[in-house]
Parts: C-alpha cells; structure tokens; sequence
C-alpha cells in the first residue's frame, strides 16, 4: 500500500519524496507537517520501483507531481562492489529516469548524491567544479547518476552532495556507537579520515526552504553538509561526551581497520555556493548533534 502523507492537497504542490523509509526520507516526512502548502507523497521500493521508467511516469501522471525529491539510494558502500548491477540500477538509471520525466513533464527534479565521488585526496574543501575521481563502484554509479541527469538537463533541477549522514532513522554511525557502547567498555575509531557529518533532518529542512527558489534553466548542482571538520574519532568523542556515556576511544589509522572499499581520507565539502546563492544558514555540526542525539 502507498504511505501517502497528505498534508493539504494543491495540485501545484504535489511532491513526491523516493526513499521515503531511509534516514532523509524519514526527516523529510518527520517536517512535512509544518509546510501547509505542499501534498506529500511519500514512497520507498515497495511502493513504487524507480528502475521502472513507465512505473514512475505513471505515478508522476496519476498523482499530478509537480516536484521529485529523490533519496533514494544503493548506499551499501562495500557490497556495491558484488552488487554492481543493482547498484548502477538504483543510483544511476534510476536518476536518468527520474530526469527524462522531470524533462517531459516540465517538474522540479531535487536528487541526493555524496562526496564519495571524489577520491578523497584534496587538500582543501571540494568545491562543485572539482574533478571527480570515484574510487568504488557506489561512487562510480552515483557520479553516473549525476552525468546523466546532467546530460539530459531537466529545467528547475538541482542535485545536492552530501556526506556522514546520520539520523534518528536508519542505520549510520551515531546509532552504531551508541550500541557498540551498550556492551563495551572500550571500542577503536579510525582517526585518520576527515569529513564533515549531515544532521539528515538540517539537509531536510534546507530542501524545502529553497524548494521556492528554484529557478534553473540547467542543472545545478551544490554540496551541503553540517559546517565544520573532524574525523571519525573525534565524532565518536564528541558522540559520548554528549551523551555522558563512560567509555574508552581509541584513535587508530584506517590501514588498522580494513574494508573492501577504501574510504576517503577527506571528505570535507564546500558549502559556500550553496550558502550564498540560496541564504541558507547550516549549523554546526557539533551544536546540531546536541539538539539532535536520540
């Protein structure tokens, strides 16, 4: 059945939000009460499957959907690498689908995409314009994703990298410490990877405030992330500390904890585009993990 959260029902402002059980999709549902002038439709893989062009242009149609926000995503980074089918599916062919019916029926496509496009070896915040370099399949399909929305160019569209999302929904990094702390006394965190992390509810509410603005003939594409820089580690700190929790941190390198997939080293993005060209105020990432931690 579809989880249809109808907030007041304008023909103008119908939404459709993919992913709508994930950690954006759950925040995105958690506001759309405070924002009367939009009809949300909320959908996930066993509401509506995004690989299907004529599914999703049926939907479109039949609801009368006027803007796409899409968070919907392969997002298992490491089993991307045995799955590269089902993950170019779901972040790359999707996206073109979702970009030819924005295309067609002239509507306002929003798609999620993240930093793991880049390799992760910059010195300095990655800025829109720099070259991407994706080191594992989930960022090859994911900048796929982009280039092909990019190229069939639906007006009114804007695509949004993020990075180290976290939640009171789903699964991610917060809530993993939080559990590991439940039965140990003493864990070990990975020291040596800088990013930034995404209060999911804080890049929720920027969509629908510059929901209004959009106003593109081309697709734009932007970052956002909490501002602020740390590692892992230092979030893990900063995680108990918070939450008063006694146990004992462990700095160590990544070559110490290995995966499939090498993650980034840097991680860090830049928000200055995005800031200034829609006057959006991000909060610290430390002060929004106060407010936010569950």
């Amino acid at each position: 059945m579809l989880h249809a959260l109808t907030i007041q029902l304008t023909s103008m402002n119908n939404i459709l939000v993919t992913g709508g059980n994930g950690q954006l999709g759950s925040e995105l549902r958690e506001i759309a009460p405070n924002y009367h002038d939009y009809n949300f439709l909320f959908t996930d893989v066993k509401d509506l499957d995004i690989t299907n062009h004529s599914a999703v242009a049926a939907f479109v149609e039949s609801n009368d959907i006027t803007v796409i926000i899409n968070c919907a995503a392969y997002t298992a980074v490491d089993k991307a690498e045995s799955e590269p089918e089902l993950a170019d599916a779901i972040n790359h062919l999707a996206v073109a689908n979702f970009g030819q019916i924005a295309k067609y029926n002239n509507i306002k496509l929003i798609h999620i995409s993240t930093d793991y496009v880049f390799d992760g070896t910059n010195h300095k915040p990655y800025v829109e314009t720099d070259t991407p370099n994706p080191q594992s399949v989930y960022g090859q399909t994911k900048l796929d994703g982009e280039l092909a929305m990019q190229q069939i160019n639906p007006a009114n569209s804007i695509i949004i990298r993020t990075s180290w999302v976290y939640s009171k929904f789903g699964n991610n990094f917060v809530k993993t410490m939080l559990r590991l702390a439940e039965t140990r006394d003493e864990i070990s965190v990975v020291a040596d990877q800088i990013g930034s992390p995404t209060n999911a509810a804080d890049l929720a509410e920027a969509i629908l405030n510059i929901l209004p603005q959009i106003s593109n003939e081309t697709v734009e594409l932007f970052h956002y992330s909490n501002e602020g820089v740390c590692s892992w580690y230092d979030f893990a700190k900063a995680i108990f500390e918070i939450k008063e929790i006694s146990i004992k941190v462990n700095p160590i390198e990544t070559s110490q904890y290995p995966t499939p997939v090498e993650r980034p080293f840097f991680s860090v993005l830049n928000k200055t585009l995005f800031k200034t060209e829609k006057d959006i105020q991000i909060p610290y990432w430390r002060h929004t993990l106060v407010n936010s931690l569950f």
